[in-house]
Order: structure tokens, then C-alpha cells, then sequence
């Protein structure tokens, strides 16, 4: 498969809204790249894209990440994987997108009127999110939102959300990736030449976007990643309603 400029201007859109928000390459990247590539080829391309690129910015903002967050979450994240396992084979997966996608939407739009973080909960409560992480990462490949809804009730600064997003990122899109390679997915020689390819232009994406996230304030920032999160949410309901149209 040949990559074109337009793979080569995708790549580097998606990784800036990465390195500017901490999230959102893949809800950019997976459609857009679904045009000139089988979807099937698409997903484990950036999931093996979303690893580098995260680590990248993770290490770019080390000091801001929440690492005692993350842990606690590996159990029902798992769970949830193996979930979304069971739900590919039963086909079910597009109804409960849709939910999530209402749900983030609500999520963005508090987070816009400033009320998102009036709400805490305790650990325990975090492994519903954690379940949720790992079902639709292996559902979908687009976690991201998900992720950004937990870390939005449990921290105020979009600083920190924005360190700690791609740390956790490296984590699902992991899990994701040895799931598809147990599935043979990753045997596909083009798949890593483009990857070889594609990776340069990521790993810059992310670079300016963590110089211009630098440049800007954390009253600009928020509203950025809150508004981006109500545009995701569109974007999942959108598949989800697409998706359901065609049984």
C-alpha cells in the first residue's frame, strides 16, 4: 500500500491534536485514513502509532503525569477488553458506542460550563471506567474520550489531564495490540512499512502540538479539550447511528 501525502497530512493533524489536547489522534486518524485504507488495516496502524507517539509526550511532560491513578485501573481494564472480545463475536458493539457517545458529549459540555470537576469519585468507583476503557479500545480503538471523561471528575487542572491522557493511552492501545496479535493481525508486512514511514510525521505532530499547548493558558486549554471531547462524542454517535443504519 502506497502512502500518499494526504496518509502523510492526516498523520501529522491527528499527533498535533494528540500532543495539544493528549488525545484524539485516533477518532481523527481511523476515519479519515478508512478512505484510502480497509479499516481492518487502518486500527492496528495506529495502534502502533498511538505507543511511540505517546511515550513522546508522556516523557515530554513526565512531571505532570498522575501516575498513582493509573495502576488501579489494570484489572477492570482487562476485563473490559475481554469483554469487548465477547461483544465482536455477538455484534453488539454499535449500541453500546452510542451510549458513550451521549455520555461524552454530556461530559464535554459540563467540562465547557465549568461544572465537570464538581464531582469526584472515590478509587473504587474508577473500575466502571476502567471497563469501559478496555471495551471500547478493543471495540473501537478510540478510547481516548473515555479516558478523558475519568481523568475530568478526578482532576481540575488541563494540564495534568493533558500529561496523564497519553500514559494512559500507552496502556490501552498495548492491550489492544496484543489482542490483534494473537488474532494474526500484525503480520502484515506493509503494516510495518508504513508504520516505519508514518512515524516521523507523528512523533513532529506531537512535538508542535506540545509547543503550541505550551504557549497557551489553562483558560484556553480547557475549553480546547472540552470542546474537542463534545466533538468526539459527535463522532462516535455518528458511527454508532451510520453503523446500526446498515443491520
Amino acid at each position: 500500500m502506497e502512502i500518499s501525502y494526504f496518509a502523510m497530512a492526516v498523520v501529522l493533524l491527528g499527533y498535533f491534536v494528540l500532543g495539544t489536547a493528549g488525545f484524539g489522534s485516533a477518532l481523527i486518524m481511523v476515519p479519515l485514513l478508512a478512505w484510502d485504507w480497509p479499516i481492518a488495516f487502518v486500527v492496528p496502524l495506529v495502534l502502533l502509532i498511538d505507543v511511540p507517539a505517546a511515550v513522546l509526550h508522556t516523557g515530554l511532560n513526565f512531571r505532570q503525569v498522575m501516575w498513582r491513578e493509573l495502576p488501579a485501573l489494570l484489572p477492570s481494564v482487562i476485563v473490559g477488553a475481554l469483554a469487548g472480545i465477547a461483544l465482536i463475536q455477538w455484534a453488539v458493539g454499535d449500541g453500546l458506542l452510542l451510549v458513550l457517545g451521549l455520555y461524552v458529549i454530556f461530559i464535554g459540555w459540563q467540562g465547557l460550563k465549568g461544572a465537570a470537576t464538581a464531582i469526584r469519585f472515590a478509587a473504587v468507583s474508577s473500575h466502571p471506567y476502567g471497563f469501559a476503557m478496555g471495551l471500547v479500545e478493543t471495540l473501537f480503538g478510540t478510547a481516548g474520550p473515555v479516558v478523558m471523561s475519568w481523568l475530568s471528575q478526578r482532576v481540575s487542572d488541563p494540564f495534568v489531564i493533558r500529561a496523564t491522557m497519553p500514559m494512559a493511552i500507552i496502556g490501552l492501545s498495548s492491550i489492544a495490540l496484543g489482542m490483534v496479535g494473537v488474532s494474526g493481525g500484525l503480520s502484515n508486512l506493509a503494516l510495518w512499512q508504513n508504520f516505519a514511514a508514518l512515524l516521523p510525521f507523528a512523533l513532529v505532530g506531537v512535538w508542535l502540538g506540545h509547543l503550541f499547548a505550551k504557549r497557551i493558558s489553562g483558560a484556553v486549554l480547557r475549553p480546547f479539550i472540552y470542546g474537542f471531547l463534545c466533538l468526539s462524542g459527535v463522532a462516535l454517535c455518528a458511527r454508532a447511528l451510520r453503523s446500526l443504519s446498515l443491520i
